[in-house]
């Protein structure tokens, strides 16, 4: 199938090892950084404080750079499914992120997995595939990723699936954040591309 063909498709061939290695590794922290990184960083700042209101700013942007990492580098619809999967499954169960809206954040995770899909599709498709410029690969990505998101959320809420009180603060969490946490993922994801290119050229 021409899906699968394309999910096979990687910036660089990596010995079976290091293919192996980098599976692991997006793999720990597709799922260990939601549940326990925004539940460190409100230990060591404080539930009050500017960082810790942020965190999920800071752990979508790690999510991130992971999706698109595995992207370029992961090989494999199981692997790419497994990726595209737990950091939402993660995020939701550990609670840490979404507080008390985790609950009703359990609507959102088959959006979240086909938005977390297209983003790594769009730089298989577009940047591997057809050669395509890095950085139009991701904002097609990242603009397919926040459409889905915010779109189903917008559906969803439509058909008052989420509390009043909460609504505001989701609209943000599934629009502007989705946004901003996929562009920081990108650029973050730009300079590990480059440090590989470099790599793979000696």
């Amino acid at each position: 199938m021409e899906r699968e063909s394309i999910l096979n498709k990687t910036v660089y061939d990596f010995s079976q090892k290091i293919e192996i290695l980098q599976s692991i590794m997006i793999g720990i922290i597709a799922f260990l950084v939601p549940t326990f990184l925004a539940q460190f960083i409100q230990i060591v700042f404080g539930t009050q404080s500017i960082v810790t209101t942020n965190s999920q700013i800071i752990v979508g942007s790690i999510v991130n750079t992971a999706l698109i990492v595995s992207a370029m580098n992961i090989k494999g619809w199981k692997k790419i499914v497994g990726i595209v999967t737990m950091p939402s499954i993660s995020t939701i169960v550990s609670g840490y992120v979404f507080k008390t809206a985790s609950v009703y954040m359990v609507y959102m995770i088959p959006a979240i997995w086909l938005g977390n899909f297209a983003l790594i599709y769009a730089y298989k498709r577009l940047m591997i595939e057809k050669n395509k410029n890095y950085f139009l690969a991701g904002i097609i990505g990242i603009i397919v990723k926040v459409f889905i998101i915010f779109g189903c959320f917008q559906l969803l809420n439509i058909f008052g699936i989420f509390p009043t009180k909460l609504i505001s603060n989701l609209q943000v969490a599934m629009g502007f954040t989705q946004l901003v946490t996929a562009t920081i993922g990108m650029l973050i994801s730009f300079v590990i591309y480059q440090i590989e290119k470099r790599k793979c050229a000696k």
